[in-house]
């Protein structure tokens, strides 16, 4: 789903070639019917079966945005001469990154490009985010959330991120805590990479809202790979997930399903 940073995050879902705006539609009912169809999101072919959120099994074999070091940035191989596609890891990981601390399932580290600042955090489900370094490659952002992931998780629970509001924290306050726990170990990043390379920033505390009605008390996942007619009363929305009466979906994980929509 694409999103818009509002006073409520604003959601439209890709169909076809068409955006369908779903904020409008919290409350009603949604019937999303799975028509037995899957291109791959990158190369478009027709598969039966999708890896990596969407790929076709060559394009999850050999692009360099479905490597392992795009989860674990911190083993970027592209200096050995080893990158998938080289040129694309020039224009994605040889920019600006940043390391940021959110707060969605609990506090929790976190990198991404400066181009999706505030999207990552919206696809997440944060309901607080705060930038921490602003760095100039995607290896240095991994080899700072290695640091400061010994004290704080770099993953979201999001079972716990789709039952409740995250409670408000103080992410300046935790930060500070953090910098100073790591501080003789950023200071040797900084000295390997340069301190214009590795820079800290002071930005303000980004707060973030979904359009939720209802919270499920129980977690029900659902999918069209076991049931491709899914259909119930359109609760809420967070991160990428669609929240019904009936249980939660992860759009995500089905990029590249032809999926038709209705409302009722």
């Amino acid at each position: 789903m694409q999103t818009r940073l509002d006073n409520v995050v604003q959601y439209q879902l890709p169909v076809g070639d068409k955006l369908l705006p779903l904020n409008e539609h919290i409350g009603a009912t949604i019937k999303l019917t799975y028509l037995n169809e899957i291109h791959c999101v990158a190369c478009g072919r027709k598969i039966k079966k999708s890896f990596a959120q969407g790929h076709c099994y060559p394009c999850f074999r050999d692009l360099a945005s479905c490597d392992m070091c795009i989860m674990k940035p911190e083993t970027c191989h592209h200096a050995q001469g080893t990158c998938r596609e080289p040129e694309w890891g020039l224009a994605n990981c040889f920019i600006p990154h940043y390391v940021y601390l959110a707060n969605s399932s609990g506090i929790k580290v976190g990198i991404t490009r400066g181009t999706q600042v505030p999207t990552r955090w919206m696809d997440q489900g944060a309901a607080q985010a705060l930038p921490v370094f602003q760095v100039a490659t995607r290896l240095q952002s991994g080899l700072l959330e290695v640091i400061l992931k010994q004290h704080v998780s770099d993953r979201t629970d999001w079972r716990k991120m789709l039952k409740a509001d995250a409670q408000p924290q103080n992410l300046k306050e935790i930060r500070d805590d953090l910098l100073d726990k790591c501080s003789t170990e950023i200071a040797n990043i900084q000295s390997q990479y340069g301190e214009d390379a590795i820079q800290a920033v002071d930005e303000a505390i980004v707060e973030i809202k979904y359009p939720i009605l209802a919270y499920p008390e129980k977690i029900k996942s659902l999918n069209f790979d076991k049931q491709p007619e899914i259909e119930g009363t359109l609760q809420g929305i967070k991160g990428q997930y669609l929240i019904l009466d009936t249980g939660v979906l992860n759009i995500r994980k089905f990029s590249g399903y032809n999926i038709n929509v209705e409302f009722i």
